[in-house]
């Protein structure tokens, strides 16, 4: 088959590229920005790449004719305050470029909307899906609920709230009721409905056997991590208090909080099971998908994060608007220092962040995680999706990485916590010497004044992050 796979960089697309090419299809994956593709391992003759921005019709005609299928796998949630309405435009748009091909079906995997009352999140999902039912193709819906997997938003906020803390006073939408479904089960149902004319103008609930209240899952949880753990519900907590709750515990923006929260008061739970008997589809229970996220990561093999994604970003932006680091009007440290053995500083500076830590000064580096989460800002807790490897597109702790290559010996990161101007950090092997330069462009004077004001700290923890990483 000829697939055309939008959302390639997302947690969804990264999972089920590798699925399709092993299954021998042609993938054409669509892209917003081509630096942030970095399923390098995957490409072969039979995948190509198309740089398209749904928000831009113009872009679409890239689209060829000649395609069989095609997967909608494209989600904004709080990716801006008009979210609801730009979801809206991209199918719009989708939908009008696939009535220009030959397209035999298109798959889009959206959330469980049964209840009469939906949040804005959930509501916008079934729109999206109300517009491409339009389009002169046949429509296959997936909707799921909260889909557990090592890297996904809802696995890694349960761990979040597990791992962290004791006990819980949570709010009264923990007794809702949701049916998980493993990131696994997600994959296969995607990959066999590809054509199959049963699913063909029809959407289907997807999840496991298990109908859980929010409260279950997180006990579950902890009984799995075997770990104590006390919850306690109290019905006085506001909606902006519980997603306070959540952005200083977990590791979501401010945003993405609200709009969970939002959903969390609507159940979701599935109509039937048919989807399962018709696909050949045994659900994973919710218990052997937590055992099989925590499998991917200890063995470090996970293969995509919802934290790479933009949704966990307070900034939007493009990848390659930000690989030339600007040289004017700039406030600039360069640091330089001799590296005893080339393979070791690389593989030292490729395991920076996250649980590794930064090699010098951590505690200072936690405290300014702790003051950007304080004002907004991401903070330390996204960590790092791998413990070895890094690729553009990537988030590492309050840093987006925008380039990366071994073979140079060169790691460009760009700043995503609270500052008032941009920055990014560089280190570069040049002649047998590690530099690391910062850049930072200041926005007006509070800009400059919080420049002189961490310019002393730099010298020292620079110095020895460098000491560190060439030693």
């Amino acid at each position: 088959m000829r697939i055309l796979l939008t959302g390639a960089t997302g947690y969804i697309g990264k999972r089920l590229l590798p699925v399709l090419i092993k299954e021998g299809h042609e993938v054409i994956c669509c892209i917003r920005d081509q630096s942030r593709f970095s399923s390098h391992n995957f490409i072969q003759n039979n995948t190509s790449i198309l740089e398209v921005d749904l928000n831009e019709p113009s872009s679409l005609t890239q689209i060829p004719e000649d395609i069989d299928v095609a997967y909608y796998l494209v989600h904004s949630m709080s990716a801006a305050s008009d979210y609801s309405d730009m979801e809206r435009n991209c199918a719009i748009n989708f939908r009008e470029a696939l009535n220009k091909t030959r397209v035999k079906q298109v798959i889009y995997l959206s959330g469980i909307v049964n209840e009469k009352e939906l949040s804005e999140h959930l509501t916008s999902r079934k729109n999206v899906e109300v517009e491409l039912k339009k389009g002169n193709f046949p429509l296959t819906t997936f909707r799921a609920g909260i889909i557990v997997g090592s890297g996904s938003a809802s696995f890694e906020i349960i761990r979040d709230l597990v791992e962290k803390l004791p006990v819980m006073i949570a709010p009264k939408w923990l007794l809702t009721r949701c049916q998980p479904i493993a990131i696994a089960d997600v994959i296969q149902i995607l990959k066999k409905g590809a054509l199959n004319p049963e699913t063909y103008h029809q959407n289907f609930d997807i999840g496991s056997d298990d109908i859980l209240t929010y409260k279950e899952m997180l006990l579950g949880f902890a009984r799995v991590r075997k770990l104590k753990r006390k919850i306690w519900i109290i019905p006085v907590m506001t909606p902006k208090l519980s997603s306070y709750w959540l952005y200083f515990v977990t590791s979501t923006s401010f945003k993405l909080a609200s709009s969970l929260v939002a959903s969390m008061k609507v159940e979701v739970i599935c109509r039937d099971s048919r989807i399962n008997e018709m696909l050949g589809i045994r659900p994973i229970p919710y218990k052997k998908a937590i055992e099989n996220a925590f499998a991917k990561i200890e063995s470090n093999t996970i293969l995509s994060s919802w934290k790479d994604a933009y949704s966990s970003s307070v900034a939007k932006f493009n990848i390659s608007d930000f690989i030339h680091v600007p040289r004017f009007g700039c406030f600039k440290e360069y640091r330089q220092e001799l590296i005893q053995n080339t393979d070791q500083t690389i593989r030292k500076i490729w395991r920076i962040g996250g649980d590794n830590g930064w090699y010098y000064g951590n505690w200072l580096w936690k405290i300014r995680g702790y003051i950007d989460k304080l004002f907004g800002g991401v903070g330390l807790r996204r960590g790092r999706t791998n413990m070895t490897q890094i690729s553009p597109g990537d988030a590492l702790d309050f840093w987006r990485v925008i380039y990366a290559n071994k073979h140079e010996g060169r790691l460009l990161l760009y700043a995503e916590m609270k500052l008032p101007g941009e920055a990014w950090l560089e280190f570069r092997i040049e002649n047998g010497y590690l530099n690391l330069i910062a850049t930072f462009r200041p926005l007006g004077l509070m800009g400059r004044l919080y420049w002189y004001s961490v310019a002393p700290f730099h010298g020292w923890i620079f110095k020895g992050l460098l000491r560190e990483l060439t030693r």
